[in-house]
């Protein structure tokens, strides 16, 4: 079993609360969260330094498990980093629109989306109710970036607010991947 891919969770701006199925998922399963050092005003090559160091820090394969801005975390590390090889697959939740006009000034270093495709197979769960992207500027990024779109209705930004629990539909996505 310690050859099987471990999974790294990666939060988006402010990181993700005890509600949040990804705290959850930290606790149910092991799932490991990629600290960052500034939650509030990230810098986007500072969280993709970070996401380096975790991926040298242990050889095994992993499979990447982003919400919201984590979603840019991945489409831009993937697009910089030579360890890319070491990811399986990605898990892509509610990706933010970081083009819209009232972005956060906190965020304004993240602006420019890469849009290029992934070199791992990937999957994004988008919300067609998303206060902060529309349902078809987020199915654009998934589609630039290769992933398989898949529209769990209306669901909000997919975060503790939106009533997931332990979300096991999102857990079975990720099996897709590891599989």
């Amino acid at each position: 079993m310690s050859d099987s891919p471990r999974v790294l969770i990666l939060p988006g701006w402010q990181n993700s609360g005890l509600a949040h199925w990804q705290s959850r998922w930290e606790a149910l399963h092991g799932d490991q969260r990629v600290e960052q050092d500034d939650w509030l005003w990230p810098r986007r090559g500072d969280w993709m330094a970070r996401l380096d160091e975790v991926l040298l820090g242990d050889e095994r394969p992993a499979l990447l498990v982003a919400h919201s801005l984590g979603c840019h975390l991945v489409a831009n590390w993937a697009e910089h980093s030579r360890l890319h090889q070491r990811v399986v697959g990605a898990l892509l939740v509610a990706p933010p629109d970081v083009e819209r006009e009232d972005l956060p000034p906190q965020l304004h270093n993240w602006r420019q989306p890469r849009r290029g495709r992934l070199p791992f197979a990937s999957i994004a769960m988008l919300s067609s109710d998303d206060p902060y992207s529309a349902l078809e500027r987020a199915t654009a990024l998934a589609q630039g970036w290769g992933a398989e779109a898949v529209v769990a209705g209306p669901r909000g930004h997919l975060n503790g607010d939106s009533g997931l629990g332990d979300w096991p539909e999102g857990r079975s996505l990720l099996d897709q991947l590891r599989r």
